[in-house]
């Protein structure tokens, strides 16, 4: 028996794989959408787990460090290392800046912390050149992304700093490029104000302190105690917002990143419709363009089933042609994007049934439109 499917592609094969690449491309978007939510969840972790601590010691009230502003007093590293199942304790800062180079500036996400502390923020296995930090003073570490090379000078603030080390996979969790520097300097960039200003809040009476302040302490808790035993009793005598490791990871991904995942998945359903009619809207002409070889069909005796067929047939093989164009082409291109794109093989599973079954439904219109073809058209032209 003649298959009807197979015959007509190949009448038309050309035309067939252009469609199948035009749409192919539609879901590649598809997929590059889902990797864009899959990176921001990675980039909301990484600088979490590189710090890699038990509890996140805040300004009471707040969800900061990373989801509301918070400052808390630097000294107050020194009475949480004093609570009892406390390893060690630490101060950290966060804040975005911009890099100056030739060609313009980069925006960054900075990351103070004590270059003296047994806690250090940049992971080993993410340095590529250079060292850490080593001197409280004029020394930064870049992530490779923002063009320096070792020995750069960078101007920040009133001061030079020098780039002694290169990292790789550093963002912040909105995907901001990581740069490190000590605390002192980084209290001072974020908290010091200019010359002028400090001259003008004297004569008003006013002396800045915010020099001793820091976003967070961050602290490790010894081996047999319980995470969350500990921030109770922070939390009781110290009067402060403590957050354990679980803890954070759920303000990162709901305040965080949150909105953004959901305007993506809107962007992703509002796709797949678009490429269900667009596959629709296909079959449709399609059908249309050999509506007189069905009524010839119908003419002989050939079954509405097997016609029917030809159509369902002809559009899964449309959808998983374009599916394939789609993954060929998501993967082209996810390396492209400015920030980090991960694409997962799960997803594209999803993809592949979620295509499956569009273009099952998209055949629809075709098979009512075949269903409804008159025999005699066939006669007279």
């Amino acid at each position: 028996m003649i298959h009807l499917a197979k015959e007509d592609v190949r009448h038309t094969l050309g035309k067939f794989i252009v469609t199948a690449m035009g749409v192919g491309m539609l879901l590649g978007i598809v997929l590059i959408m889902m990797g864009v939510y899959r990176g921001m969840i990675v980039d909301a972790e990484v600088l979490l787990n590189d710090i890699n601590v038990d509890l996140w010691i805040v300004q009471q009230g707040t969800l900061g460090p990373f989801a509301e502003a918070s400052r808390v007093h630097d000294d107050l590293q020194y009475t949480i290392q004093s609570v009892p199942g406390i390893a060690k304790s630490s101060i950290i800062t966060f804040q975005n800046m911009q890099l100056p180079k030739k060609q313009g500036k980069i925006r960054v996400f900075a990351v103070g912390y004590d270059v003296f502390s047994t806690i250090n923020p940049i992971n080993p296995k993410r340095l590529i050149r250079g060292r850490p930090l080593k001197t409280d003073h004029y020394e930064i570490v870049v992530t490779d992304k923002t063009g320096f090379s070792l020995g750069d000078k960078v101007r920040l603030g009133r001061h030079i700093y020098t780039v002694v080390g290169i990292t790789h996979g550093t963002v912040s969790s909105g995907g901001d490029l990581l740069v490190y520097i000590s605390i002192k300097d980084a209290q001072e960039l974020q908290f010091s104000y200019s010359n002028k200003r400090i001259q003008t809040d004297r004569a008003r009476g006013i002396i800045n302190r915010d020099t001793h302040m820091v976003n967070a302490v961050i602290a490790t808790v010894r081996p047999g105690y319980n995470p969350e035993t500990v921030a109770r009793a922070i939390r009781h005598w110290h009067h402060k917002s403590v957050y354990t490791r679980k803890q954070q990871q759920a303000v990162l991904t709901r305040y965080v990143v949150e909105k953004a995942s959901k305007q993506i998945g809107m962007f992703t359903a509002i796709l797949v419709i678009v490429s269900t009619i667009i596959i629709s809207l296909i079959i449709y002409t399609m059908t249309l363009e050999k509506m007189k070889e069905i009524a010839i069909m119908k003419l002989m005796g050939l079954p509405n089933s097997m016609i029917v067929r030809m159509i369902v047939e002809e559009t899964l093989l449309l959808g998983i042609l374009a599916f394939i164009f789609g993954n060929i082409f998501s993967h082209l291109i996810y390396s492209k994007f400015p920030k980090r794109v991960v694409l997962e093989i799960p997803d594209a599973w999803i993809l592949f049934g979620v295509v499956v079954i569009a273009s099952i439904i998209a055949s629809f219109v075709g098979v009512k439109k075949v269903i409804n073809a008159d025999p005699a058209s066939a006669i007279g032209g």
